[in-house]
């Protein structure tokens, strides 16, 4: 074995040790929202003329091409794929990213690879030690899925084509990945960077799809040249259960080799702890508010909230301006646009149920902003740079409660955010584009109160249980996830959905609105938020 990678065998073991909670989580979920999915559609669309319909409609419509996928047959396990390949690769390359990123830039930020590298380890042994988990974790992913499509009944070849382009999607951001982890001084920087790749992934592929054009059987896309600028498009021009087209995973060797090339050559290159993209210097005097607490707080917090920001615009302007036509789709759908009014509260009114669909998915990815942010007091302490801070007048209750009130005006910017932009986008498509603001507005405020409860809920994770604090954190976000997107369609019983703080939410505008739930979800999320804040009050710092 070559000098560079002595001590990659060590480091494997290292990393499966750190990931054994982690990893396992996610291939789990990704899993069974696969196999809810397969389950959904084919109690959904029982007959093959069920299936035909749904594939005429979907690809015909640039909206569905962009937000679901490419439509390739009308089999039930096309339709699968047409359905779900674009969510799995998306997982699958979100899951790789924050791997590689956690066991090669994070290590070097926190002063881990420091420790390691006293050892006998070669240069390259920690980049590719990460890129070895990923890899296996995406191997067991592309098993867990073909086992589910087949206990589905699905056809073989297919089930295994459908796995392995979502792992091959993976692989691929996993080396990206290993690139931006040499290019970043910072873990955050370097997820920052993946993901944007990711996100222009998605973007070229959703317009690559969306300009196709329908062959003349009515059931299969043929993409325009954009799509074959992305891996997402490259997992599905694959098209599992229709043609099968092993050949590009061709494309995918030949662009992991380039990519962890490139990584090998620049980590051979860059001072150790440094990324070829230096910080800059910032200005010699700081501003008049950031020796304040909640001037600190607000610059560490304020770049997570720009990004999340953006990427929920860009998610609220796509459902806004597909309302007005998912309306039309949803009325061929049958059982659709049942379970659409399930989800939305029972409203009989098929917009009315979108929207309030729409507003649940989008207030728990705005918990996802509210649980990262929060879980940043974890980070500041860890790193120990908190202790600075702590020496000075700012004590600690107040240093909690500043960042807990940035992230909470963070919420309350980011739902407005999502409510303008859908309304505006909807009101564009129905020509009126003021009208529906005064519905829809409060729709994604009413969710305020539930989204501070699991911001409360990361207080106390971080002060009662401060080692563990983060996953369990993430823990209670997933299953309030899982509750919330997928409670529905697992009939699960109504103490189960009581669970989550969003199914006390009022489901408007397909429900009226009720301030007593409200009520209680705010005096919950401030007497958790307290709980949390005297454990921490009461425990020493714990430094990593």
């Amino acid at each position: 074995m070559s000098a560079a990678f002595v001590g990659t065998g060590h480091l494997i073991r290292l990393a499966v040790r750190r990931d054994r909670v982690q990893l396992p989580i996610w291939l789990a979920a990704i899993t069974v929202v696969y196999a809810v999915s397969v389950s959904s559609l084919e109690g959904l669309y029982p007959t093959q003329q069920d299936l035909r319909v749904l594939a005429v409609s979907s690809a015909v419509s640039p909206v569905v091409l962009a937000t679901n996928g490419l439509v390739s047959g009308d089999n039930l396990g096309a339709v699968v794929a047409a359905q779900t390949l674009l969510f799995l690769a998306l997982a699958a390359g979100l899951m790789s990213t924050l791997a590689v990123v956690r066991h090669t830039r994070q290590n070097e930020e926190t002063g881990r690879a420091e420790l390691v590298g006293a050892n006998v380890v070669g240069r390259r042994a920690m980049l590719t030690a990460a890129l070895t988990v990923a890899a296996g974790a995406n191997l067991v992913l592309v098993v867990l899925l073909t086992v589910v499509s087949l206990a589905f009944g699905l056809p073989s070849d297919g089930s295994a084509v459908l796995g392995v382009a979502t792992g091959a999607a993976g692989l691929a951001f996993a080396a990206v990945a290993a690139v931006t982890a040499q290019i970043a001084e910072g873990a955050r920087a370097a997820n920052g960077l993946a993901g944007a790749a990711l996100g222009a992934a998605f973007l070229l592929r959703a317009i690559g799809d969306s300009a196709g054009t329908v062959d003349p059987s009515g059931v299969r896309v043929t993409s325009m040249w954009l799509s074959w600028l992305s891996p997402i498009g490259w997992s599905q021009q694959i098209r599992p259960f229709d043609a099968n087209a092993w050949w590009i995973l061709q494309l995918f060797a030949v662009f992991a080799v380039v990519m962890v090339g490139l990584a090998y050559v620049l980590t051979e290159r860059r001072d150790f702890g440094a990324g070829l993209m230096q910080s800059r210097p910032g200005p010699a005097r700081a501003g008049e508010r950031l020796p304040t607490a909640f001037g600190l707080a607000w610059r560490l917090q304020r770049t997570t909230l720009l990004w999340w920001a953006v990427g929920l615009v860009i998610l609220a302007a796509t459902y806004g301006s597909v309302a007005d036509e998912m309306n039309d789709f949803l009325d061929e759908g049958g059982g659709v646009a049942d379970l659409m009014k399930q989800l939305g509260g029972g409203a009989e009114a098929l917009t009315d149920a979108y929207f309030a669909m729409t507003f649940l998915m989008m207030a728990l990815l705005t918990s996802g902003y509210a649980v990262q942010s929060i879980l940043r007091l974890h980070g500041e302490e860890t790193s120990g740079r908190v202790e600075s801070v702590l020496t000075t007048a700012l004590g600690r209750v107040p240093w909690v409660l500043t960042h807990l009130v940035v992230v909470v005006i963070g919420v309350l910017i980011l739902q407005l955010l999502v409510g303008i932009v859908l309304a505006l986008t909807y009101g564009a498509a129905i020509g009126d584009i003021t009208g529906p603001s005064a519905d829809l507005l409060p729709a994604a405020l009413v969710y305020v109160p539930a989204i501070a409860l699991v911001a409360a809920t990361a207080v106390l994770c971080v002060g009662a249980i401060p080692r563990h604090g983060a996953a369990v954190a993430w823990g209670v976000f997933a299953v309030w996830l899982l509750i919330g997107q997928l409670g529905v369609l697992l009939d699960l019983p109504q103490f189960v959905l009581d669970l989550s703080p969003f199914t006390h939410v009022p489901a408007l505008p397909a429900a009226p609105l009720r301030i007593l739930p409200l009520a209680v979800l705010t005096v919950l999320a401030a007497a958790i938020a307290a709980a949390g804040v005297f454990a921490m009050r009461r425990r020493d710092l714990v430094l990593h």
